[in-house]
C-alpha cells in the first residue's frame, strides 16, 4: 500500500489545500491529512483539534483519506505511520526554496522518506490560510477560498476572535 502524509497547518483548510489533497488521494493508496503543530505559528486561529474537524467535514466524500493531528515532527510520524512519502503543494518559487529545504532535513531524520511537490493550480496560486483569514476579518465573500461547508465556521470564529467586531 503507497501512504503518504499532507502535512501542514491549516489554519484554515482552503480551496488550494483541497485542491491538493484530492489529487494526492487520486494518486496514493491512503492519504493521511496531519495538521501539524508548527512552534512558529502556535497561535493560530483555529485550535489543533479544531482544524482537523473542519479538514474532516471537507474531505468525507473522499474515502482513502484519513485526517490526524501531531505535535511531533513530521518525519517522526512519518516513520510512526510507515508513510514513505510527504506531499507538498508548491504556490511559488519562494515555496519551493522553504520546502526542499525541510524535505533535505526530513530526508535526513528518515532516510526513507521522500517529498513530492504537487504545484498549485494557478486559480489558486495566490491562496493562503493567511489571505483567507484577513479576508474574512473585513467580511469579504468567501465563497472562491474555502469550502463552502466551513465558510460561516470560518466567519464565526474570525468574529469571535475580534471580539464580535
Amino acid at each position: 500500500m503507497k501512504r503518504a502524509i499532507y502535512p501542514g497547518s491549516f489554519d484554515p483548510v482552503t480551496l488550494g489545500h483541497l485542491d491538493i489533497i484530492k489529487r494526492a488521494s487520486a494518486i496514493f493508496d491512503e492519504l493521511i491529512v496531519c495538521v501539524s503543530v508548527n512552534s512558529a505559528k502556535d497561535n493560530g486561529l483555529f485550535t489543533p483539534e479544531e482544524r482537523t474537524e473542519l479538514i474532516r467535514k471537507v474531505t468525507e466524500d473522499l474515502p482513502n483519506v484519513r485526517v490526524d493531528c501531531s505535535r511531533e515532527l513530521v518525519a517522526e510520524y512519518a516513520k510512526r505511520n510507515r508513510a514513505r512519502v510527504l506531499v507538498k503543494g508548491l504556490r511559488a518559487v519562494s515555496d519551493y526554496e522553504a520546502e526542499i529545504q525541510m524535505a533535505m532535513v526530513n530526508a535526513k531524520l528518515y532516510p526513507k522518506l521522500d517529498t513530492v511537490f504537487l504545484y498549485t493550480r494557478p486559480k489558486y496560486a495566490f491562496l493562503s490560510s493567511t489571505v483567507v483569514k484577513e479576508m474574512a476579518r473585513y467580511g469579504a465573500e468567501l465563497s472562491d477560498f474555502v469550502p463552502r461547508q466551513i465558510i460561516e465556521q470560518v466567519r464565526a470564529k474570525v468574529a469571535a476572535a475580534a471580539g464580535g467586531i
